[in-house]
């Protein structure tokens, strides 16, 4: 079965690669919906082309060097314009697959290989903090793009992760580079200040309303007390005419 997971894991992501490829030559991104992005694919893209360019070399020096053997030839011809195709679509997946800040949550991806969904109410503190170094402790997360860490971001609760093979695992401190960690930053202690004033804004207007349904079930109250007194004293008026009027009666008589 483990063969198996690994064998679907591969697949899903030369799938999602090839996907991704799609997306980025229509100029279009993956789960944005309405939420704010943030890239992370600045830092790399010169990279990542400069490879894939050192393999469209390679691709045709073998293609002269192979000419004579036309089965290999074709076979490492495959290999190689595959290899392109493949640098560049991961090139291609991480400017699809930008972080997203919106709706609650904040998404932390890298290519097709990390989607962390963090809710905001469990974020206890966000901060622009390079690093170049990273050791990988227990749960701690480090998506890190050309070796480096940007924004830090520490839990109040721990969120799953799920790796590229199924495995989960608990983490509470999640590191990520953005290509403007500043504006993330920015964007994100707003987006919590903002829930917060909602979040206290719905409290008051709960409470307001309990308070008004409170009142007016007394002002009820007292309406009801008010009509049963005078209800009685009508009856007692009543029946002190009517005792009246037989004393008045029996006088005549």
């Amino acid at each position: 079965m483990t063969g198996l997971r690994v064998a679907r894991a591969l697949v899903r992501h030369e799938l999602r690669l090839m996907a991704s490829l799609w997306l980025w030559l229509a100029r279009r991104t993956h789960g944005t919906g309405g939420g704010r992005a943030f890239g992370y694919a600045g830092g790399q893209g010169a990279v990542m082309f400069g490879f894939a360019f050192v393999c469209a070399v390679e691709t045709v020096a073998m293609s002269v060097l192979l000419a004579d053997w036309p089965v290999v030839h074709a076979v490492v011809l495959v290999l190689d314009v595959y290899t392109v195709v493949f640098v560049v679509g991961l090139h291609a997946a991480s400017v699809v697959r930008p972080h997203v800040l919106g709706g609650g949550v904040l998404r932390v991806r890298r290519a097709v290989h990390v989607d962390l969904r963090i809710p905001l109410e469990r974020i206890a503190s966000v901060r622009r903090e390079l690093r170049t170094t990273h050791e990988g402790a227990e749960g701690e997360l480090d998506v890190a793009v050309g070796s480096q860490t940007t924004v830090t971001v520490e839990l109040t609760e721990p969120v799953t992760h799920v790796t590229f093979l199924g495995r989960h695992r608990a983490v509470r401190v999640v590191r990520f580079h953005a290509d403007d960690s500043d504006g993330l930053v920015r964007a994100l202690a707003a987006e919590r200040t903002a829930r917060g004033a909602r979040a206290e804004g719905t409290e008051g207007t709960e409470g307001t309303e309990r308070a008004e349904r409170a009142e007016g079930t007394e002002r009820a109250e007292r309406a009801e007390g008010t009509e049963r007194a005078e209800r009685a004293e009508g009856t007692e008026r009543a029946e002190r005419a009517e005792g009246t009027e037989r004393a008045e009666r029996a006088g005549r008589a």
